[in-house]
């Protein structure tokens, strides 16, 4: 009940502007005539607690389809070469895969006990899932749809991350504090790394040479170099210091940069990725979890759990310049392919908020602008964006 107030707020703020005229829809329609008929542009959602995906048409703001999948779905992937997205679902230990054409589960993986997370390769070929409750990694080759390898790692694996150029995968070993590196042609351990307390969230640059481990248990970051041809052993380069209970860890796109969502300091840490050095820690906002930063490396989106809001933080100016208010419980987020709208999945309250980015008009005081909301089902926990051309007709 707590909410309503909130939703009613939402709902009307986004009917003035619709009411006012020319607004956002017939401009973004205008755009879509330019477009390949054969286009498609979705947002996939796992909910949780409904056992649900949600696929939302990202041309339209429109909930286009709920699929069910298994039990729990937590993470969710997209194949960046073929037109298919991949839920996990940790209660019932598989993996959905969906067509994106159809929108249709067409197959479903079995893997290992209670999997959260999936990572895909570059290459498409490849999909990789961290079993916490049985301490390895199941390898699927995504054409053959099947498992065609589970490598052993450490104890309670959180997340397997592969790096950019396929060779290494980066997995985080929750409950004895190591990490392990698996070649990925060999599929098997090629080091364990002890680090920091409790590695949860990975991070990889992109050209390979290095990864990240977020421990929320020492408010540490562990740098790791990875091994390649010129730099021919696994290690630990340092533990950084930052804030209490870092989360999540964002690289941005030109890789220089990093920012660390400290949970329990309200507060983002930003480290230089070349020389492993902690810079400023601004406070963004209550048990901030989740940040997407955008293509041209220039802002940062950071989802606020604990009051309800998004951050909006200028990175090169090194400032605040915006608090958004979201629905309850806001944790994933993601950006549309032209950058101008950001989702956010609101945990508790089982929605989408939609934002718009435009250049503000005369006496609009913000170049943000809620656009709309989108229920979903209990307990979203992941969003994925999938924009590709369709091969086959729409049905």
């Amino acid at each position: 009940m707590a909410d309503i107030p909130l939703r009613k707020l939402l709902f009307i703020t986004v009917l003035i502007p619709i009411l006012g005229g020319l607004g956002w829809w017939y401009f973004r329609e205008q755009s879509l005539l330019d477009l390949d008929p054969a286009y498609r542009e979705y947002a996939y959602i796992t909910n949780g607690k409904s056992n649900t995906v949600s696929v939302i048409d990202l041309r339209t703001f429109a909930l286009a389809k709920t699929l069910g999948v298994g039990s729990e779905p937590t993470g969710i992937a997209a194949n960046s070469k073929k037109n298919e997205v991949y839920a996990v679902n940790t209660e019932s230990d598989n993996v959905s895969i969906i067509d994106a054409e159809s929108n249709k589960v067409v197959a479903t993986i079995g893997v290992h006990a209670r999997p959260y997370f999936i990572d895909v390769s570059q290459d498409g070929k490849r999909a990789y899932v961290a079993n916490s409750g049985s301490n390895n990694v199941s390898v699927i080759d995504l054409d053959r749809r099947m498992v065609i390898g589970n490598v052993r790692v450490g104890v309670a694996p959180g997340l397997a991350r592969v790096s950019p150029d396929g060779g290494t995968v980066v997995v985080s070993n929750r409950d004895d504090n190591t990490v392990s590196l698996i070649d990925a042609g060999l599929l098997r351990v090629r080091a364990t790394l002890p680090v920091c307390q409790h590695p949860e969230d990975i991070a990889i640059l992109p050209d390979s040479s290095k990864a990240f481990v977020s421990c929320s248990g020492s408010s540490q970051v562990a740098s790791i170099a990875l091994a390649n041809s010129s730099q021919p052993d696994d290690r630990v380069l340092a533990l950084l210091d930052v804030g209490r209970t870092p989360v999540s860890l964002t690289v941005k796109p030109d890789g220089g940069e990093m920012l660390i969502c400290n949970f329990d300091s309200d507060s983002i840490s930003i480290v230089e990725t070349y020389n492993n050095e902690v810079g400023s820690s601004p406070q963004v906002g209550h048990h901030p979890s989740r940040a997407v930063v955008t293509l041209d490396n220039s802002r940062a989106y950071v989802t606020n759990f604990g009051s309800n809001s998004v951050a909006v933080y200028e990175i090169d100016m090194g400032r605040l310049i915006a608090t958004l208010t979201v629905g309850s419980h806001p944790d994933g987020l993601a950006l549309t392919p032209d950058q101008n709208y950001l989702l956010v999945l609101d945990t508790e309250s089982g929605d989408v908020t939609v934002i718009q980015k435009r250049r503000p008009r005369k006496l609009e005081p913000s170049e943000y602008s809620l656009l709309t909301l989108i229920p979903v089902g209990i307990q979203p926990n992941a969003i994925v964006v999938k924009m590709f051309r369709a091969t086959r007709p729409a049905r």
